[in-house]
């Protein structure tokens, strides 16, 4: 792998990777709150490498993940500032032809904020477990978020990840050892990313009307934080799309494929 180039942007350092041959069509990945390049690697789930197999691939930390930096300012971590952060990326790159690009949960967020600011951008989508949104009302999904925040803040990051590490795992990874991962968050910005996420939506659903590039969604069926209402309302809205529903973890392991396959239309 080569090494990390570095955009400083916004009060953020943000590290990113291009690798592949060149003259090839571009494959990009975002990650979502709490991950990091490193860590969805080592998941094993969702293959970013294998789906961008004899093209070029960028990868990179969100702003304050993994060997990224940020400042603990929970604005800095919405999805619209996540999807200026890729764009960016991609300016610092030096890459203007449309990317096929898939985005986990944030990193669907920002996807979906970018290729409606900048759709020529865009050749295709991938949207892997896009997060709740348009919640109305009390008890909203989203709550954990900030609920989540507040417990940081109250007993502080290291006892936080330890109860993340006693924690059993979602029961659909319960015979999944590799499903467990500690946050690749720094100790500094974790409560503001999770705030900045909580006070984050996807675009208005009429805005979506208008995305012309072809979208995959991606979602399984028990997901607490990322609810299939969302995923079926984005293939609704979303005028070319195909929606793939996991109910196992040998399912939500065949999304390398389906993407790659996706891709390579």
């Amino acid at each position: 792998m080569p090494d990390d180039h570095h955009l400083i942007t916004d009060g953020a350092t943000i590290a990113y990777q291009l690798s592949g041959p060149p003259n090839t069509v571009l494959v990009g990945y975002g990650h979502g709150v709490l991950m990091s390049r490193q860590i969805v690697r080592g998941l094993g789930i969702f293959d970013i490498d294998a789906i961008a197999d004899r093209r070029r691939l960028i990868t990179y930390d969100q702003r304050g993940h993994g060997a990224s930096r940020g400042r603990p300012k929970p604005e800095d971590y919405r999805f619209e500032q996540a999807a200026n952060d890729l764009l960016r990326v991609l300016d610092a790159a030096g890459l203007d032809e449309p990317i096929d690009f898939a985005g986990s949960s944030l990193g669907a967020g920002a996807a979906l904020h970018a290729a409606l600011n900048a759709p020529r951008r865009f050749r295709r989508l991938a949207l892997v477990i896009p997060p709740v949104a348009w919640e109305t009302g009390p008890h909203q999904l989203r709550q954990w978020y900030f609920d989540t925040a507040d417990l940081i803040d109250s007993i502080g990051p290291t006892a936080w990840r330890q109860q993340w590490a006693d924690a059993p795992p979602l029961p659909i990874f319960a015979d999944y050892p590799q499903g467990k991962f500690q946050p690749g968050v720094d100790d500094d910005v974790v409560s503001a990313a999770l705030r900045g996420v909580d006070s984050s939506d996807l675009p208005d659903p009429d805005r979506l009307t208008s995305i012309r590039q072809p979208t995959l969604v991606l979602a399984w069926d028990t997901d607490p934080l990322h609810p299939i209402s969302t995923a079926e309302r984005l293939a609704e809205l979303i005028p070319d799309s195909t929606l793939h529903v996991a109910h196992t973890i040998d399912e939500i392991r065949e999304w390398t494929e389906i993407t790659s396959r996706f891709f390579s239309d």
